[in-house]
This record gives structure tokens, C-alpha cells and sequence, in this order.
């Protein structure tokens, strides 16, 4: 080896120079939309089937932890005084077997949307933050929630734009 080939090696502990580099891994283009493949146990399609089919809390978020997007619609919810379910998908009780993986798997299948936070009331979607905050600025979630029976503050004007995060919001 020259000199410069040795400084090269002594550079890169570890690295072999003696022998071949291995084959590179081919790569896979996926389109740039498609969302990862995930198993779905069939427990976890069960036990989605049982939250959104439950009428004692018909009201379920799907969410994490760390969202701001998420907090702004528990946000609302606190606003308007109604009783929800969170998944958090994010949270320790979902890290096992990739559970939480798996349920937002299942509800980008049911929806065509990946995005969290997804909103549920009485087993039909609504949404996500977005559609969610929309539909209680004029009232809607509110009607919804009342033919639920869910209780909520119908009384609130609500501004969705004051829930949303700080930066998001205009100067």
C-alpha cells in the first residue's frame, strides 16, 4: 500500500481494505404516496371494531401523545365539555407488537387518510383536525354529538384557529 492508501486505512478503523466491499443492497423506488405495508392482527381489527361500535363512548380519537394537531382537538372537546376516547397510538400501551402501528395501518385502509389525529362518532368518520374544527365552528360536530347522545356546551362559538398551535397562528 502506499503511504496515502495507509493514512486512508488508519482513517477508517475497522474498515477491511483486503477485501471485497459487499454487494450493494438493491434498492426499491415506492411511490413517493404509497404508505408503508403493515400487518393487521386480526385482534387488533377486532378490538377497532369494538371501539368504534361502542354507543356507551361513541365519541374516539385516534391520536398521539406528542401531537399539537391532537391537542388542539382535545382542546376543543374541553371547550365544549365532551366526554371522548383517546387512543393514543404513540403511548406504551400500544408500543407492544406495534400495535399502535398497526391500528393507523387500519385506518388509513378505512379512511385513505395516514394523517393523525382521525376523529370517530358513533363509527363514522369525520376526520381529522381539520375537518373536526371546521365542523364545530358552524355547529355541526355540536348536532352530531347532541344525535349521539352526546352531552357538549352547544353555547360556545368556537374558533378553531385559537386551538390550533402557536405557530400556526397569524401575528
Amino acid at each position: 500500500m502506499t503511504e496515502e492508501e495507509l493514512a486512508i486505512s488508519r482513517s477508517t478503523p475497522g474498515a477491511r481494505f483486503d477485501a471485497p466491499a459487499p454487494a450493494p443492497t438493491p434498492v426499491v423506488a415506492a411511490k413517493q404516496d404509497a404508505a408503508p405495508v403493515t400487518t393487521v392482527a386480526p385482534e387488533v381489527e377486532a378490538f377497532v371494531a369494538q371501539l368504534l361500535a361502542d354507543r356507551a363512548q361513541p365519541l374516539v380519537l385516534f391520536a398521539l401523545e406528542w401531537c399539537e394537531f391532537c391537542w388542539s382537538l382535545r382542546k376543543l372537546f374541553a371547550t365544549l365539555g365532551v366526554p371522548y376516547r383517546s387512543i393514543d397510538l404513540d403511548s406504551t400501551a400500544y408500543q407492544r407488537d406495534d400495535r399502535g402501528g398497526q391500528i393507523r395501518a387500519l385506518l388509513a385502509a378505512r379512511t385513505g387518510s395516514r394523517t393523525i389525529p382521525q376523529v370517530f362518532l358513533g363509527g363514522r368518520w369525520l376526520g381529522g383536525c381539520t375537518e373536526t374544527l371546521e365542523l364545530a365552528k358552524d355547529g355541526r360536530l355540536q348536532a352530531l354529538l347532541t344525535e349521539h347522545g352526546v352531552a357538549c356546551d352547544d353555547s360556545v362559538a368556537i374558533d378553531p384557529a385559537a386551538l390550533l398551535p402557536a405557530w400556526l397562528q397569524p401575528r
